[in-house]
């Protein structure tokens, strides 16, 4: 199972986070997204367990859990396909439609 865990210090690092969830079971990979500008956490990560009761065990037990002094969130990952909110919208830059044309006028 895929986990997201956000609300990360921006200090913590995969080896801890990796160290923390293996307390409820084995973990393949941990993950911290970085900024690809500055290098720095952006703050969430993801956490990947092959036994999805043992996953759902560490999300039980850490969810609004402390982690380096910071209140995290863990839940299952969705992946982007699903995570619904908006797509699009905003400005229509197409031709024809509404708005103000200045020599109809």
């Amino acid at each position: 199972m895929n986990i997201f865990v956000a609300k990360l210090d921006y200090g913590t690092q995969e080896d801890h986070l990796q160290e923390v969830f293996e307390e409820f079971g084995t973990v393949d990979s941990a993950k911290i997204v970085m900024d690809k500008f500055t290098g720095r956490s952006k703050g969430f990560g993801f956490v990947e367990m092959p036994n999805d009761d043992e996953a759902q065990k560490a999300i039980d037990e850490l969810n609004d859990s402390e982690l380096d002094g910071r209140t995290i969130v863990v839940k299952k990952a969705e992946p982007r396909e699903n995570r619904g909110g908006g797509g699009g919208g905003g400005f229509n830059r197409g031709g024809g439609g509404g708005g103000y044309n200045k020599n109809r006028y």
